[in-house]
């Protein structure tokens, strides 16, 4: 008899340990079913509205943003030494380069074929909320889109530079390739501008505040960096104001 109601008890404690495994399993069970869907938390807060801007900023629209255009920082191997901005136009990221192997990696839109900057360059100028005036070129190629701006665009939520732009130039010579921002957070990591880089209206303020005047700038195609003269030939606007993006 002794054995028999130790078996039982023994058996009494299996069933309830069963019994609460199925209960702490139905509860993961649950957890996960109810979990919310969408980005990070971590990044909805990055890119939440701006309203101490000189004209607020509302939150970015990242829900259909692949997470790797997020900024974030990498891991990444690079003969640059800290503080290059290198531009992977292929890949649509924007990394600037920092210490120990590492780097702050932004998403990128890009220029269309045909249209891309490609070599050295150093951001020679910066503005906050700059004002936007298309190029001859721009006006010429598409008059009725770009014609009605040629005076120019001030700043605003509609300014196509956004909050921030890095002006490039080589020497002294202003090459109208900007890094500026975009209100259209669905053209970052696609090949939609008129040769300008873009970054979420975010990761423009961030890389702005990061990256003084002077900075060497390396954007690349599919190739490793060039040495490239400083002083190349390039076209300039008469006011020195224009940009290959919109």
């Amino acid at each position: 008899m002794c054995v028999s109601g130790n078996r039982a008890s023994r058996l009494m404690q299996l069933c309830a340990v069963l019994a609460l495994s199925a209960a702490l399993a139905g509860c993961v069970s649950n957890s996960q079913q109810v979990r919310p869907k969408g980005p990070d938390p971590y990044f909805v807060a990055m890119y939440g509205a701006k309203s101490e801007e000189k004209f607020p900023l509302p939150a970015t629209d990242i829900s259909k943003v692949e997470p790797r255009f997020l900024r974030q920082q990498v891991p990444y191997v690079t003969h640059e030494p800290p503080g290059t901005v290198v531009i992977d136009t292929e890949n649509r990221f924007l990394y600037l380069v920092q210490g120990g192997g590492m780097a702050l990696r932004y998403g990128i839109g890009v220029g269309k074929a045909g249209l891309e900057f490609e070599g050295e360059a150093r951001v020679g100028r910066k503005a906050e909320w700059p004002r936007w005036t298309p190029t001859s070129d721009m006006v010429a190629r598409e008059p009725e889109r770009y014609g009605p701006l040629a005076g120019g665009m001030d700043p605003g939520l509609r300014n196509p530079l956004g909050p921030r732009a890095l002006y490039l130039y080589q020497g002294n010579r202003d090459t109208l390739f900007r890094i500026h921002g975009t209100t259209e957070a669905w053209s970052i990591g696609k090949a939609v501008s008129s040769g300008c880089i873009r970054l979420f209206n975010p990761d423009i303020i961030d890389l702005y505040s990061r990256v003084p005047e002077g900075s060497r700038v390396v954007v690349l195609q599919a190739e490793p960096p060039m040495s490239q003269p400083m002083d190349a030939p390039m076209s300039t606007a008469a006011d020195g104001s224009g940009s290959l993006s919109f």
